[in-house]
């Protein structure tokens, strides 16, 4: 008898646990459904606006606008007209020739490039100081060029918390407000970087481009590879400048890109690229910074206590790939400037002291001058 109420009693038990069992996986169940349901939400939100290619020109502009005042234009037409002759021959190749490009010699000795949408390029004469050949102009615009054609600041915004805007389409003309508002948070997203995914498509993309146009697709690795040997024994180890592992991991991947390819293409053009590019590099410790930043770094380039979150929040655009890889999701990164957790001191890539000019250089190109440069340069288009 006590054996039979014993296993009446197991059997409620089972029974009992079987049900509490059955209860805690249907509260799993549940928030797995609210997680898709979110997740569909974004995907939706995603959907609710997109620009037409005017609009986006449009966007650019002001942005670029915004990225030219605060580090000046470079006055030397003869720098400007190869840097978009350069820039043309990839333009020529990418899946979005017929954009309007235009090409930009920031006046700063901080090593940078941004890209904004619809066209507009920017590379500092820091960035062109540190090159040694065409081919590695051509793997950083051919990397930013990628950013253009894949629309990663548009998508950003997109993404973004920050911009909420009603309807599926946006018109830009028609509403100026709108226009300074996406160009004020596109610029934050300009300056901060993209996500990892981004940054690492740009990469490989940015290879493909350079062997289509029959440069040597190993230039941007050179370029960051030097980049990073210059910045390594800097105290402040700022960013991707230091010897991370995430510049290995962007590294091997471009390494990997370059194999991949199997490319003919062996242009490098050192000699051509001298006789236009004559800025000589400025070691980061001698980088000026700009005048609201001067109080915020010692001698060594290291921080001060003071305002410490704020300035954590800079980086360089050729930073971009460790604040991706430090975590949180890529829309959080691409959509904010965030802080790399592991950078010390101000960014003196990003906070660099720039030139008082913003106005553009008005150069021209011709078909016979574009011709004749890809000509000589045994290059393709």
């Amino acid at each position: 008898m006590r054996s039979i109420h014993t296993r009446i009693l197991l059997f409620l038990a089972l029974l009992n646990f079987g049900t509490l069992a059955h209860a805690q996986f249907g509260g799993i169940l549940k928030g797995v459904d609210k997680i898709n349901e979110k997740k569909k939400e974004v995907d939706e939100k995603r959907q609710e606006w997109n620009l037409s290619e005017e609009d986006e020109i449009r966007l650019g502009e002001q942005i670029s606008a915004k990225v030219r005042e605060k580090y000046g234009v470079a006055q030397d037409a003869d720098a400007h007209k190869y840097v978009a002759l350069v820039g043309t021959a990839l333009a020529k190749n990418s899946s979005r020739s017929k954009l309007p490009w235009h090409f930009i010699v920031l006046d700063t000795d901080g090593v940078n490039a941004f890209a904004a949408p619809g066209g507009y390029i920017h590379i500092t004469r820091g960035a062109l100081a540190m090159m040694k050949s065409e081919a590695e102009l051509a793997g950083v615009l051919a990397h930013e060029l990628t950013h253009v054609t894949a629309k990663h600041t548009v998508t950003a915004l997109q993404e973004g918390k920050g911009l909420q805007i009603v309807g599926s389409k946006v018109n830009l003309q028609s509403d100026p407000a709108l226009l300074q508002r996406m160009a004020d948070e596109g610029t934050k997203i300009v300056f901060a970087g993209y996500g990892r995914t981004q940054e690492l498509q740009a990469d490989s993309e940015g290879v493909v481009l350079t062997a289509k146009t029959g440069y040597d697709p190993a230039g941007l690795r050179k370029f960051l590879g030097a980049l990073n040997d210059r910045n390594k024994d800097s105290q402040a180890k700022q960013g991707l400048f230091a010897s991370h592992p995430e510049m290995n991991e962007r590294l091997e991947k471009l390494d990997a890109a370059i194999a991949k390819q199997k490319s003919d293409a062996m242009a490098v053009l050192a000699e051509r690229f001298t006789m236009h590019i004559k800025y000589q590099p400025v070691a980061l410790t001698e980088v000026g910074v700009a005048d609201g930043t001067k109080g915020l770094t010692d001698d060594n380039g290291g921080k001060k206590d003071d305002n410490k979150k704020d300035d954590e929040k800079k980086q360089s655009r050729f930073s971009k790939l460790k604040n991706a890889a430090a975590g949180g999701t890529e829309s959080k990164q691409s959509a904010s400037v965030t802080g790399s957790g592991g950078s010390r001191g101000v960014d003196r890539e990003l906070t660099a002291k720039g030139g008082g000019n913003p106005a553009p250089v008005a150069i021209t190109i011709t078909d016979a001058e574009l011709a004749e440069f890809v000509r000589q340069g045994n290059l393709r288009t």
